[in-house]
């Protein structure tokens, strides 16, 4: 039974794709081209291999095929994934202005030929042997109205090619050149005085993969040490793959610098990818895991709860585990990968829990989405007697593209009440 619900899923998901992509070929290659010649034929070519190699890209990487498959069915797989989204997007609002710009067309037609019909001789005849313009061609004077309808789809439909193809490079660019650094403040009550000032280095979503690899890290790596935190935190999915795939790409790591060490919480995507075997990697890469466990620093006690995912091993968040024994009479800051476990920390008395996982939505309109599943998308929010802040994330899963969401690394600095 359960297979034939994932079959119906999986035919439904491939019919709706087929038909979003038949729209978009609809109105960028038929309606801009005359008749099945090079330009129809390329343009059918890509909008069938884009769907085809978008859905091939994330069954190799989560499939398990060989390392390098993975890498070439990505960039074009996953970077068509974005491009669809923004083609789609481009020629939905080409159809708001599609009738507005034949309106235009058709005033300045009229326009132009009642003022040819004013000033041409009342005994004027087309010549003997003359013939007309052949439907649907380009004229000298007004446009005929197959010539009118080929024009407007072809300047809309370059106009949203363009704007998608735009939308999806600078995207690109701005996380492939890596994230930049924003600085937040969070006072907490319970923090000592001698404690004012610590500074956190909040790093989350790198996703190492076929696409970014130890070149994207090194970047993550030499960011963060720039900013000389006392301490870093990677909250979670670290990686999309293998330790025997990404072991490589995650070698700079060893050098993170923090005058209190580095801390790592596992994200659902570690149990993906292999997390107990992560886990061993990133403690031998010098950076301290903290699997629903508590670590006492000066001023405030450091804590660590696994993601959810790791229940479906056995291994799930353990809050109990994490927070039960301690004092509470000291300032707790909780790194949990998904903001939704803020539930659990208000409940145990946690002044400040650090969180990734939402990318900020990495996609416009994605952060609707986002919004939708978690309490908070991105940034500092309150609940009860605790803060929640939540990072955009250094890096990008699927796409290697950010739009209206760019990459961060966050340097949270705890002040105290009393100083």
């Amino acid at each position: 039974m359960a297979i034939v619900v994932i079959a119906l899923v999986v035919l439904v998901a491939v019919a709706v794709l087929g038909g979003l992509h038949w729209y978009v070929w609809r109105r960028l290659v038929r309606d801009t081209t005359r008749a099945w010649g090079p330009a129809r034929v390329t343009g059918t070519a890509v909008l069938v291999a884009g769907p085809v190699l978008m859905i091939a890209a994330p069954a190799a990487e989560r499939g398990g095929a060989p390392f390098w498959l993975q890498q070439a069915l990505g960039w074009p797989g996953f970077l068509w994934m974005a491009l669809a989204i923004y083609l789609l997007l481009a020629v939905l609002a080409g159809e708001v202005l599609r009738p507005l710009l034949r309106r235009l067309l058709e005033r300045r037609g009229r326009a132009e030929t009642a003022v040819e019909e004013h000033e041409a001789p009342a005994s004027a005849t087309v010549p003997v042997g003359a013939s007309e313009a052949a439907p649907g061609e380009l004229q000298s004077g007004p446009l005929a109205v197959p010539s009118r309808r080929l024009f407007v789809s072809r300047v809309v439909g370059g106009a949203a090619a363009a704007a998608a193809v735009g939308t999806v490079g600078y995207g690109t660019y701005g996380v492939l050149r890596g994230p930049s650094v924003k600085r937040v403040t969070v006072p907490l009550a319970k923090l000592p005085r001698s404690a004012h000032g610590f500074r956190i280095a909040v790093v989350s979503d790198i996703h190492l993969g076929p696409l970014l690899g130890r070149g994207f890290a090194q970047k993550v790596v030499d960011t963060i040490n720039a900013t000389q935190p006392d301490l870093i935190a990677v909250v979670g999915d670290l990686v999309d793959g293998s330790v025997k795939n990404l072991g490589p790409a995650a070698a700079p790591l060893a050098g993170l610098k923090a005058r209190h060490g580095s801390f790592f919480v596992t994200g659902n995507h570690e149990y993906f990818s292999g997390a107990a075997a992560w886990v061993e990697e990133v403690r031998r890469l010098g950076i301290h895991p903290l699997e629903n466990a508590r670590t006492e620093l000066p001023g405030f006690d450091l804590a660590g709860v696994n993601d959810l995912q790791g229940e479906s091993e056995g291994q799930g968040p353990d809050f109990g585990k994490a927070l039960g024994d301690r004092d509470t009479t000291r300032a707790c800051v909780l790194l949990a990968h998904q903001p939704v476990q803020i539930h659990e920390a208000v409940k145990h008395n946690v002044d400040l829990q650090l969180s990734g996982h939402t990318h900020g939505g990495q996609l416009w309109p994605g952060n609707f989405i986002a919004a939708a599943a978690n309490p908070t998308v991105a940034g500092l929010e309150r609940y009860g007697d605790t803060e929640l802040y939540v990072s955009r994330g250094a890096g990008a899963w699927g796409p290697p593209t950010r739009v209206g969401a760019p990459s961060d690394i966050t340097v949270v600095e705890l002040a105290s009440k009393q100083a």
